[in-house]
């Protein structure tokens, strides 16, 4: 007897179910094959970076995540400029452009031109034709030297500044943050409105004289 608010027995046992099943004995031969062609790559785009070009450091959008920075697609043109690095030279020694982003502060623009500087210094720049180098290009030496970088290139940490324990003061303890916004919010919203009875005062004032 069925008991209690459950559903209803409605089994369906007439699939073919042994004909649907999905199975992945091809999965070890995959692994092999992936790995066979990482290093595929990595032979043909030698002494370049596996990983890749060199990306900027961005901040994560919203609220809640813009403490935290993480790679972005590309530098913007003003940050390659401060770096003093062509907009069409930089994609040739592996440094990533991005035409649309726009820097928005001044902390931000200034660490990602450090980021390029410091990379411009640690960069060894093969010779198109070793027999005829150009101006920029590696020496001889630094060329031997040469290494193919298999991580990320510049990785890039997130470091957070931790504040130690203090006594809270009898100024903060006072001080009222919600009554802070709330006059912050009320200053933006009666702009206008403070404006124009401003000027219709001094309007009046002027025609009072």
């Amino acid at each position: 007897m069925v008991k209690h608010n459950n559903v209803v027995p409605n089994s369906h046992f007439h699939k073919n179910w042994q004909e649907r099943v999905k199975t992945w004995f091809n999965q070890p031969a995959r692994k092999q094959r992936r790995r066979r062609v990482r290093l595929q790559k990595a032979r043909q785009i030698a002494p370049r970076p596996i990983a890749g070009p060199l990306r900027p450091v961005v901040r994560c959008p919203t609220f809640k995540y813009n403490t935290k920075v993480r790679a972005g697609r590309g530098f913007t043109l003003e940050e390659l400029k401060a770096a003093g690095i062509p907009k069409r030279f930089a994609p040739t020694i592996g440094i990533s452009v991005d035409y649309r982003r726009r820097n928005k502060s001044v902390e931000g623009l200034q660490l990602n031109v450090q980021r390029l500087k410091e990379y411009k210094s640690k960069l060894i720049l093969f010779p198109r034709k070793m027999k005829k180098p150009k101006t920029g290009d590696s020496e001889p030496a630094a060329l031997k030297m040469a290494t193919q970088n298999k991580s990320a290139v510049m990785p890039i940490k997130h470091t957070v500044k931790r504040e130690k324990a203090r006594a809270i003061t009898p100024k903060e303890k006072k001080h009222s943050v919600f009554a802070e916004l709330r006059h912050a919010r009320a200053d933006l919203r009666l702009v206008g409105y403070r404006a124009k009875k401003a000027r219709e005062a001094e309007e009046a004032a002027k025609e009072k004289k």
